[in-house]
C-alpha cells in the first residue's frame, strides 16, 4: 500500500536487486528515496574449488574472501551475511522488496511480477527456453524467500520490454503449428537495459519518451539492438535465444540456418558441438581470437589483419541493423550507445555510424573521443538525428520497477 503523509518518512524504501547468473550472483542494495547505492557485491566461480566473494558497502572498505561456495543457495546466504554485517540484512524493516532479474518470461510476463508459487511454476516451465539462466534465477528467488518469507519478491524479466514487438516482427516464417507447439518465436533480451536507456535518451533530449523514436545499441560481450517508437519496443535483434542478431564477443549473431545442417553433414559435428561453436567460439573471438574490444583495437592499430577484419565485420553488422531499424521506425530522433563497448569505444561508435550522414546520422570527432560517466550527445550541433552515449543501469531499472510495484500495493 502506498504510504502518505507522515507514514511516508517511515515507509521501507530499500530494494535488494539480485542477478543470479549461471555461475555467479551479483547484488546491489539501493534506496529508492534518493537512488543511493548502499552496497554492491559479487559471488563468482560458484561450484568451483575457489569461489570469490567481493562485497563493497557504501560506507566502509570493500571486503574480499576466497572460499568454496557450493551452489547458488550458498552464494546468496553468503551475500546476505555480508549485508547483515553492515546492518543491511534481509530482516531490516527498511527493506521493501527483493527484485530479481529473470532472463526469460515468455509471452506471459509482460511487466514486473510479484512472485508466488504459480509464478515460480511458470518460470520453471520456461526453463527449456533459457536452460542456463532461468534455473539460477529460480534458485535466487527461492533462497531469498526462505531467508525472509514475509519479504515481497518481484521478478523483472529481460524479455518483458520486447513483448510489445508486433506479431509480424516476432514470428519466424516456419510452420505455424510447429512454432506454436514448441514456443518458437523472437523474444528478445537485455530488455531492462533497453527500457532504461531509451527513457534516459528521451530525458537527455528534454522530451517525453512517448514523443521520441530511439535505436538503442547495447554493446557488451553480449550485444543487441532495439527500435523503440514512443517508448514502446517494436523490433529487437535477439530472438528465441540471445544468439541471433549482432556480432558479439563469442556469439556469431545472424548466420544462415543451413550452416548448422552443413556442419552436421559435412563436418560430422553434433548438436552440442555446433551449439558450443556458435555461442562460445564465434563472434569476435572466432574471427580473431580476442573478444576484448580494447585488445582488438590495439591489434588493429598495429596492423593486425585478423583483428581488422573482425572489427569490420562487427561494425558492418551494426550499420546494417541501424539502417534496418531506421526503416522500421520511419523516422529516428536518436541513436543511443550503451553497455561496456558502446559506452567506452569511440572507434566502434565512429565505425557504426560511418557513411550514414545521408540519414542525418554522424558523430562529432571531438565529442566522440571525450570520456564521461554521464549521458551525453556526441553528434554535431544541430544534427537531424541525435547520437548519444547513455550509460546503462540495469540494477537501478530493476529496483525502480520493483519498488513501483510494491509501493502501489
Amino acid at each position: 500500500m502506498t504510504a502518505t503523509g507522515s507514514d511516508r518518512a517511515s515507509a521501507p524504501t530499500r530494494v535488494l536487486v539480485l542477478n543470479s547468473g549461471s555461475s555467479s550472483v551479483k547484488y546491489q542494495l539501493l534506496d529508492m528515496a534518493d537512488g543511493a547505492r548502499l552496497a554492491t557485491g559479487l559471488v563468482e566461480r560458484i561450484g568451483e574449488r575457489s569461489s570469490l566473494l567481493r562485497h563493497t558497502p557504501a560506507a566502509g572498505d570493500a571486503r574480499t574472501r576466497e572460499a568454496p561456495v557450493a551452489d547458488h543457495g550458498a552464494a546468496l546466504e553468503a551475500a546476505a551475511a555480508e549485508l547483515a554485517a553492515d546492518g543491511l540484512g534481509l530482516d531490516s524493516p527498511r527493506l521493501a522488496a527483493v527484485g530479481h532479474r529473470v532472463v526469460h518470461g515468455g509471452r506471459r510476463f509482460t511487466e514486473p511480477t510479484r512472485v508466488d508459487d504459480d509464478v515460480l511454476a511458470e518460470i520453471e516451465r520456461l526453463v527449456p527456453l533459457a536452460p542456463l539462466h532461468n534455473p539460477a534465477n529460480l534458485t535466487g528467488i527461492r533462497t531469498a524467500r526462505a531467508l525472509n518469507p514475509r519479504l515481497p519478491q518481484v521478478a523483472v524479466f529481460d524479455t518483458a520490454f520486447h513483448t510489445t514487438v508486433p506479431e509480424h516482427a516476432a514470428r519466424y516464417a516456419i510452420d505455424v503449428a510447429t512454432a506454436d507447439e514448441h514456443r518458437v518465436r523472437r523474444y528478445g533480451f537485455h530488455g531492462t537495459s533497453h527500457a532504461y536507456v531509451s527513457r534516459r535518451t528521451a530525458e537527455l533530449l528534454g522530451r517525453d519518451p512517448s514523443e521520441v523514436n530511439v535505436i538503442v545499441l547495447h554493446l557488451g560481450n553480449g550485444a543487441s539492438a532495439s527500435a523503440v517508437r514512443g517508448g514502446v519496443c517494436v523490433e529487437t535483434s535477439m530472438g528465441l535465444t540471445p544468439l541471433e542478431g549482432l556480432v558479439m564477443g563469442t556469439r556469431s549473431g545472424d548466420v544462415d540456418p543451413a550452416v548448422i545442417l552443413h556442419l552436421s553433414r559435412v563436418a560430422g559435428m553434433s548438436v552440442d558441438d555446433i551449439d558450443t561453436l556458435l555461442n562460445k567460439r564465434s563472434g569476435l573471438v572466432g574471427l580473431c581470437g580476442d573478444n576484448d574490444m580494447r585488445e582488438i583495437r590495439r591489434r588493429v592499430d598495429e596492423g593486425d589483419e585478423a583483428a581488422a577484419l573482425a572489427f569490420d565485420v562487427y561494425a558492418h553488422r551494426l550499420r546494417k541493423y541501424v539502417g534496418a531499424y531506421y526503416a522500421v521506425l520511419g523516422h529516428v530522433d536518436a541513436i543511443a550507445f550503451t553497455a561496456g563497448v558502446g559506452e567506452n569505444s569511440a572507434p566502434v561508435r565512429e565505425a557504426a555510424t560511418a557513411g550514414l550522414a545521408g540519414l542525418g546520422i554522424e558523430v562529432d570527432p571531438v565529442r566522440n573521443a571525450a570520456r564521461a560517466a554521464v549521458p551525453r550527445l556526441i553528434s554535431p550541433e544541430g544534427s537531424r538525428v541525435a547520437v548519444a552515449v547513455v550509460p546503462t543501469d540495469e540494477e537501478l531499472e530493476i529496483a525502480r520497477q520493483t519498488f513501483a510495484l510494491v509501493d502501489e500495493g
